[in-house]
């Protein structure tokens, strides 16, 4: 089991967010770092993977409308791969 942590009190910008789910995913070098890239990685992933995200009030501040584009993806993706679980605390 894989877990993700995507905390809205230290992910400050876009930049973040991508280094935080590269680094804790080990995506590949070429992972794109957009919204798109992370929805094709998190839909290739073939082991049990609980993405959490905390103080996401504080997460959407730092990201403004990209937030909402990030939980369209992790939704999306979390339909298409049983592998994926999204949790908001």
């Amino acid at each position: 089991m894989t877990d993700v942590l995507i905390d809205g009190n230290v992910t400050d910008n876009r930049e973040m967010l991508h280094d935080a789910f590269a680094s804790q995913l080990s995506l590949p070098e070429w992972y794109g770092r957009n919204l798109d890239a992370l929805f094709d990685c998190l839909t290739d992933i073939h082991e049990e993977t609980a993405v959490h995200i905390v103080n996401g009030d504080r997460l959407k501040e730092n990201l403004g409308n990209m937030y909402n584009g990030l939980v369209k993806v992790l939704g999306r993706a979390e339909k298409e791969n049983s592998f994926i679980k999204v949790y908001y605390e």
